[in-house]
């Protein structure tokens, strides 16, 4: 078991790059950079970084130089042999070459494009532009390194023995939060943590963690690196990501309208059936399902990451049944700032109505709230977006309207085509 504190203290001796490997990143990126080499791969987009947190200054916390250094350790990394075979041979999703021959060589061959830094009122502006493929890689990445230098700026006054105490602390907050979740049969879970992770370390010790807690309960992570590490499954589908750009790229309202339905048509051709789980919530999930094609009901599951979940969940069974499909057979997977005492309601509410799924992010693998002075290493919201897309901006509403993003005029012409009404704004934390 490694010495996380030891190791943080003794950071100076550069053991630890935040980001390792180019498999250091959520799945779904890797799923999502096929599809897009395949249907998109000329398309230029511009992704920013969004502190939601604008009480964290970010630019005043984090030195200039150890953020470039570790931007251009990231920029220097390619595909392992080992990761390149684990890619090819492995099977995810009980299909093998997941990942087709044309795409792994591209990819064997990346390193990653450039970026933009500069401060403004005490945050940074970090910006990735070029081909989408190359580009959407930066996301993951780039916030694990904000978020743990972040942490280790907090960190760093803190004396060894000082360190190993939080540790401490820490691990047995998780513990606690696992035992709470023992009792609950039939419970599926995920990590889905590495984007606002507290570090590489510290995850890796969580998904441990979940692994020896949780048993068969626990079905695998995010993280590429750490389920190959671990020899887990990696699991994830998709992200908003997708629906964002094809609707930017939309030429006219009707256009828009059937672009978040164009983006499921190809991925349910890039995957042969697999994979089936809709992301309604990028326009608002009522409006997505309303207008929804016949043949999406039959896709296996939802994901929902935005608004009240159980809303949320209410709405897609509702919707199964009118179409005609049986909700005990359909999949639920809940995963917008999860928490256990939500977990477990969630889990209760809806047991023997649906099936459902957990994945648990950042208030696993970065809850350090209430053990440092003035909660300093309390988590904070920070995105990296995809802002532009051949020169036309990108919208995202979500469920909660405090999630939106894009020209108030664009955000108003979205909320006409997709029909949004009234909604619900809920406090992000994360």
């Amino acid at each position: 078991m490694v010495d996380i504190a030891t190791r943080v203290y003794n950071h100076k001796w550069k053991i630890d790059p935040i980001v390792r490997s180019l498999i250091d990143t959520d799945f779904y990126k890797l799923l999502m950079c096929q599809s897009v080499f395949r249907n998109k791969r000329d398309t230029h987009v511009t992704f920013s970084l969004i502190n939601r947190s604008k009480d964290i200054r970010l630019a005043d916390m984090i030195d200039e130089g150890e953020l470039r250094e570790q931007l251009d350790h990231v920029r220097s990394l390619s595909l392992t042999r080992g990761e390149s075979t684990w890619m090819r041979g492995n099977m995810f999703y009980g299909k093998r070459q997941m990942f087709r021959s044309d795409f792994m060589e591209w990819f064997e061959n990346l390193r990653l494009p450039a970026y933009q830094l500069e401060k403004r009122d005490g945050q940074y502006e970090l910006t990735f532009e070029g081909s989408w493929p190359e580009v959407m890689l930066w996301e993951i990445p780039a916030l694990a390194i904000l978020m743990e230098l972040r942490s280790r700026a907090v960190l760093g006054p803190m004396k060894k023995f000082e360190l190993q105490v939080l540790y401490a602390r820490g691990m047995t907050k998780l513990w606690e939060k696992i035992k709470q979740l023992q009792p609950l049969e039939g419970l599926k879970i995920a990590d889905f943590g590495t984007r606002r992770r507290h570090s590489y370390l510290w995850q890796d010790w969580c998904v441990q963690a979940m692994i020896e807690g949780l048993g068969s309960k626990f079905t695998g992570t995010s993280n590429c690196l750490i389920a190959m590490k671990r020899d887990l499954e990696a699991v994830g589908t998709n992200a908003h990501e997708l629906p964002m750009i094809y609707s930017a790229l939309a030429e006219n309202d009707a256009a828009l309208a059937q672009a978040p339905y164009d983006v499921l048509r190809d991925w349910q051709e890039e995957h042969e059936g697999n994979l089936r789980i809709i992301l309604p919530d990028t326009y608002g999930t009522k409006g997505f399902l309303e207008h929804a094609p016949d043949w999406l009901a039959g896709w296996t599951g939802i994901r929902i990451d935005s608004g009240d979940p159980a809303t949320g969940a209410e709405k897609a069974i509702k919707w199964w049944q009118e179409r005609g499909e049986d909700p005990t057979k359909k999949l639920i997977i809940f995963s917008d700032g999860l928490d256990t005492s939500k977990i477990v309601e969630l889990h209760k509410q809806f047991k023997g109505r649906v099936r459902t799924s957990f994945g648990w992010g950042t208030l696993l693998t970065n809850d350090f709230r209430g053990l440092t002075p003035d909660d300093a290493l309390a988590p904070f919201s920070l995105v990296c977006k995809a802002v532009e897309a051949n020169g036309k901006p990108t919208v995202k509403l979500s469920d909660n309207p405090k999630k939106a993003m894009g020209p108030a005029e664009e955000i108003e012409r979205y909320k006409r085509v997709f029909g949004v009404g009234d909604q619900e704004a809920i406090d992000v934390v994360v």
